[in-house]
């Protein structure tokens, strides 16, 4: 099989996928060439449209940033840190490119001037809640890292400091999220040994966290980043006898499967308050929707989620309110327990007719509502409509992993045992 090594992404055919609330990602455009970079270039926020607005002069400028090159305002009316390309972040650190943003604040690219490498910089709104979050998040990432000697797990913490209010968090610089490598890549699944390697390093991160009492809250392919940014470009058997213009008989493919996590923001000790709702929607278990507290399993769930979403590149719950996310639930994995549906809590009890059958298709909010459950297919067959082989393991392993019962849900020590992982080892490890 011919292939070709490419190490950056086009971006073209990267929203494809249809989605009821977009999610953030890391993606932004191309940083601008150092030649063409002016001290009045500011990158407080994007154009909504994505495109540069046509000045008469040659400064370009983004929306909600000051226009006369001041840098007297330094942050927006969020809490954003404005800037501009080429300034520094304390003598140390000049800053290259924005990589992207969320509702914490910003990640930077930037030069170390100390220690002559690229690094990604966090930068926190200057808002007291996301000031705090960053304080908890560097807590946890140095506790990751004391433990974590090899560097291998998760995303190692270079330095930190407080810069014009606003909370910096330096991380050495990774690849695309797994999220982003599937967007721009018309979201076309993974091949399985590469779900298998992934799989399997992310519950080892996963198990490591757990040992250490930690429950990371926010696992997501947004969440994982591939080590490299190197990839492949091979031939997509599904597509070959399309004629088509765009090369979609072509995909990418990692190539390296190296990952680490990502964003310890919500990440909560096995002590703490567990009664909140915690999650990013698609991936959210079903005792945080109930209502039922939560603990190490909402991980677990988590996993299970994004195993699914690599094979099939889609997200498998894509909702964005409970009534229909529990009904999607009970159309890929069937009826909802008894015993969890009566010990919900207050709020949840509307989502239930006289207590115990789910409200639904009558309490759906809509017809697309009802057409976008309908169309899911069992757990058993959406894996077999996109795996070749290992498919009666996987989905053993994902019908243990994706258990409504917390306490009968796969701890993540013991998925690693699973025959997934450890049946053929001749398909352990992942090479093009």
């Amino acid at each position: 099989m011919e292939t070709q090594c490419i190490t950056e992404f086009p971006h073209r055919n990267m929203d494809k996928r249809p989605r009821k609330k977009p999610r953030l990602t890391w993606d932004m455009p191309p940083p601008i060439p150092p030649s063409q970079v002016l001290p009045a270039i500011y990158c407080g926020q994007e154009f909504a449209s994505g495109a540069v607005p046509n000045h008469a002069h040659s400064s370009v400028y983004y929306k909600g940033a000051p226009r006369n090159g001041s840098s007297a305002r330094r942050d927006d009316k969020d809490g954003h840190y404005i800037f501009s390309i080429g300034e520094n972040l304390t003598p140390r650190y000049r800053i290259l490119s924005k990589m992207g943003e969320g509702t914490f604040g910003q990640v930077l690219e930037c030069l170390d001037n100390e220690q002559k490498e690229v690094v990604a910089i966090k930068i926190i709104r200057s808002i007291h809640k996301y000031r705090e979050a960053a304080m908890i998040e560097i807590d946890v990432l140095q506790k990751l890292a004391k433990h974590d000697i090899s560097g291998s797990r998760c995303v190692q913490i270079r330095n930190w400091f407080d810069y014009r209010n606003h909370i910096c968090i330096v991380f050495e610089k990774l690849g695309p999220s797994l999220y982003d490598f599937l967007r721009k890549n018309s979201y076309r699944s993974f091949p399985i040994d590469l779900v298998r390697e992934i799989g399997r390093q992310l519950l080892e991160s996963v198990a490591f966290m757990h040992d250490l009492r930690l429950i990371h809250t926010d696992l997501k392919p947004e969440n994982i980043l591939l080590v490299s940014s190197e990839y492949v470009k091979v031939p997509d058997y599904k597509f070959l006898s399309w004629p088509t213009k765009d090369g979609s008989h072509f995909k990418n493919l990692p190539k390296f499967s190296a990952i680490k996590l990502i964003d310890f923001g919500s990440t909560t000790f096995e002590h703490q308050d567990h009664s909140y709702v915690v999650s990013t929607r698609h991936y959210r278990a079903p005792e945080v929707i109930l209502g039922l507290g939560w603990n190490y399993p909402c991980d677990l769930w988590s996993v299970g989620c994004i195993l699914v979403e690599l094979c099939s590149g889609e997200a498998l719950f894509q909702t964005h309110e409970n009534l229909e996310h529990l009904a999607m639930m009970e159309r890929v994995l069937g009826p909802l327990p008894q015993h969890m549906v009566i010990r919900s809590d207050r709020r949840s009890e509307k989502y239930f007719r006289r207590g115990s059958r789910l409200d639904w298709p009558e309490g759906a909010t809509s017809r697309e509502s009802i057409k976008a459950v309908w169309k899911l297919p069992r757990l058993q067959n959406l894996v077999m409509q996109h795996v070749d082989h290992s498919a009666g393991d996987l989905i053993d392993l994902l019908q243990r992993l994706l258990r409504y019962d917390p306490a009968e849900r796969l701890k993540a020590r013991e998925a690693l045992r699973h025959p997934f992982f450890t049946r053929d080892l001749r398909r352990c490890g992942y090479s093009l």
